[in-house]
């Protein structure tokens, strides 16, 4: 299922990272987990969860095409182990996937898409990179921003509160719809348009779906 004019091929599974259990729902580190939320809430009825690869999956169509969204349940440091198994059960490529995650180096309420690359010091990526074989998966990065040194851990397994609320919630709206573009328009397009993204400037670039 490649895409015209030599472009990558369709993104199949879009996966969002986090870690399970009702103490993290909130926290930074569970941005990825809450893009997932956000885009079932956006599709009733159109999607079935399923228990697969240690993960929590939804599967369903977006505009005509299989889709499946995947929230692994192995704890954040883990991530590939399930995002591995489903892609072998699957028979996916990496350029099938694109993976939903939070972003320590870019500040809050920034988007950032990419094609492939690092890890970036991200534990989760990482994982998934080793069980894939290769860093040429999509990734989607929400920005939560950068803490006091020495204080990392607490500060993205903590929430955000008052106006930094307000400014996550808004990056959340934004992350589902640059998810929504990639798999409309392809990644080129949603590159474009989400990686100037801003919350202030969030209404006027919504897109219905």
């Amino acid at each position: 299922m490649a895409e015209v004019r030599g472009e990558a091929p369709n993104v199949r599974l879009v996966v969002g990272l986090g870690n399970p259990g009702p103490e993290y729902s909130r926290s930074r580190h569970n941005s990825g987990f809450m893009v997932i939320e956000r885009l079932l809430a956006g599709w009733p009825g159109r999607f079935e969860e399923i228990s697969i690869a240690q993960s929590r999956c939804f599967t369903g169509r977006f505009r005509g095409r299989p889709l499946e969204l995947q929230m692994p349940q192995t704890f954040m440091n883990l991530s590939g182990e399930a995002v591995g198994c489903l892609a072998r059960k699957r028979q996916l490529l990496p350029e099938e996937i694109l993976v939903v995650v939070d972003d320590m180096d870019l500040p809050l309420g920034r988007l950032r898409l990419r094609a492939g690359g690092s890890d970036g010091g991200h534990n989760g990526l990482k994982s998934i990179i080793a069980q894939l074989g290769s860093e040429n998966f999509k990734r989607l990065r929400v920005g939560i921003g950068r803490p006091e040194p020495g204080k990392t851990v607490d500060y993205v397994l903590s929430g955000f509160e008052g106006e930094e609320l307000k400014l996550f919630e808004a990056s959340l709206d934004g992350a589902a719809q640059a998810v929504k573009t990639v798999l409309s328009s392809g990644l080129g397009r949603a590159m474009n348009q989400f990686n100037a993204w801003s919350p202030e400037a969030g209404e006027e670039q919504k897109t219905n779906f």
